[in-house]
């Protein structure tokens, strides 16, 4: 284990939390010291849950050390289900917990509850959150699926949602997106699990024609036991995206033996990747970072998509490196895997990124930095966790997708070219959209000017040292766009000057362009 500052995995009870607070019906008794609480902010702060997830703590302490520590679990364990009555109940250990080896699930097992009880290993030593919640719901699929069956002929297939949880980036959005787009296809979802799924609905997913896997990361190990052990196939394509959501389309109707012809609603994104106000987008350099899921998806965007050239990737999710490490080879750059926010930091500081995808701790990093950033991926801040609707997945998730990623960078180039060209002249002839703040000052008070300098004023306007401009020179410059219009002019006149002209034509125009443009 390592000391740091922040990390972007929690342990693995932490995972083992995301499942129990995603379900109805479910609890989770946690044999874990009084420390060990502070976990229920990350439900309540940061996801603004409006209930304490479904957690019961032993919360021993020190003193506690030298008596019975088993007997402190079975009491809280039956504590719990006489004041909850949850349908089923699932049991670990804490990291420090763990190191009592008090066997959580034998003493369960000898309360001989009247609900299902399912120890869960949560190896919190050599394992982190997402394992955590992965192999907690693959232990209930386990136990409470139940046995294989004969599924009939139906007029329109089942599937079931695999994947989502608690404190999951856009989880719940995505799940109205997916559900949506089935729906559309011809496709009624059976069970969406974790996430909204109580025990008793486990017990049917066994009905289902095939299993959509959402996020790889948790639900895996469960669809890979449905399908063995109930002969469900499940999805490999993750819908994020307008590429990944039209090859999981065809994936959907190829399991379900669908015919083409529903019409399906589109993104914008490609139209708008398209189109000439994203041509300032083109070539941007991107750094990306996050779980394995979200930026496997991010980079086939950026490179697809997009029109980016990706100059960095990475995961901290060790169970995608492999695929990772395959998807950076097509940019000739090493990934980056690693669970070392300084090591990221290190990373994007080398590659000179225009804009950073990450999670929230890249959004501080890009920060320090002063890079543009959207976070794509968990872990992440109350500020992505919005009540409007903002899915990741099918093709209204590629439009907030798109807005998400675009807008650092416009309004990134907005605030350069402010800075860059706010005292220019320009900016000042009549009305500007700069409002009344980049009005010009007003004139400073002049004092009286002796009658001889006015009399030799004429006389030094008519010297060569001001070219005056024609006509057809002064349209021709109006043509240039304002935020250069104020270089040109000078640029030429400084041309006109040092050559002893008096008049600018377009052809000086033209000619100090060529000239400073070498």
């Amino acid at each position: 284990m390592q000391l740091t500052l922040w990390t972007y995995e929690g342990p693995s009870h932490i995972g083992a939390m995301r499942v129990a607070t995603g379900m109805k019906g479910l609890h989770f008794v946690l044999h874990a010291p009084q420390g060990d609480t502070y976990a229920d902010l990350l439900f309540t702060m940061i996801e603004r849950r409006q209930e304490r997830p479904p957690v019961t703590y032993t919360t021993f302490q020190a003193r506690d050390l030298g008596t019975d520590t088993a007997e402190i679990f079975k009491t809280a364990a039956r504590d719990a289900f006489e004041r909850f009555q949850p349908r089923a109940m699932i049991v670990g250990s804490s990291c420090t917990a763990e190191l009592l080896q008090d066997d959580p699930g034998g003493l369960a097992r000898a309360l001989a509850l009247p609900v299902p009880v399912i120890p869960v290993e949560l190896s919190a030593y050599s394992k982190k959150e997402n394992w955590g919640a992965a192999e907690t719901f693959y232990r209930l699929t386990r136990t409470l699926s139940g046995v294989r069956r004969e599924r009939p002929q139906r007029e329109r297939p089942l599937a079931n949602l695999l994947g989502p949880t608690a404190l999951g980036f856009r989880h719940r959005d995505d799940v109205l997106e997916i559900t949506k787009l089935l729906n559309t296809l011809g496709v009624d979802v059976n069970v969406t699990a974790p996430m909204g799924a109580t025990p008793d609905e486990l017990t049917l997913l066994g009905e289902a024609d095939f299993n959509v896997v959402l996020y790889p990361e948790i639900a895996l190990p469960a669809a890979q036991y449905l399908e063995k052990a109930h002969g469900q196939p499940y999805t490999k394509t993750v819908p994020i995206g307008v590429g990944a959501t039209r090859d999981f389309i065809a994936e959907v109707r190829a399991l379900a033996n669908l015919p083409e012809g529903a019409v399906l609603p589109e993104s914008k994104l490609p139209w708008w990747s398209r189109s000439v106000d994203s041509t300032y987008l083109t070539g941007k350099r991107v750094f990306i970072f996050g779980d394995g899921t979200h930026v496997l998806a991010a980079e086939r965007i950026a490179r697809e998509e997009m029109g980016f050239d990706v100059v960095g990737l990475g995961t901290y999710s060790r169970e995608f490196a492999r695929d990772v490490r395959e998807c950076a080879k097509r940019h000739n750059i090493e990934a980056l895997i690693t669970d070392d926010y300084l090591d990221v930091e290190a990373a994007i500081s080398a590659a000179h990124p225009d804009l950073v995808l990450g999670t929230q701790m890249e959004r501080h990093i890009a920060k320090r930095l002063r890079l543009p950033c959207t976070v794509i991926s968990s872990p992440a801040h109350v500020q992505d966790f919005p009540a409007r609707y903002a899915p990741q997945m099918g093709f209204e998730g590629a439009n907030v997708i798109f807005d998400s990623w675009v807008h650092p960078l416009m309004m990134g180039l907005e605030e350069h070219l402010l800075g860059m060209f706010r005292e220019d002249s320009e900016f000042h002839e009549g009305a500007s959209h700069l409002g009344a703040s980049s009005a010009p000052a007003p004139a400073t008070p002049q004092r009286a000017v002796p009658a001889a300098a006015v009399s030799a004023a004429p006389a030094a306007a008519a010297t060569p040292l001001d070219p005056q401009w024609s006509d057809e020179a002064a349209r021709e410059l109006k043509k240039i766009p304002f935020f250069v219009r104020g270089k040109a002019r000078g640029n030429t006149e400084k041309y006109a000057r040092e050559r002893g002209l008096t008049t600018i034509s377009v052809g000086t125009l033209y000619d100090a362009k060529a000239h400073y443009g070498r």
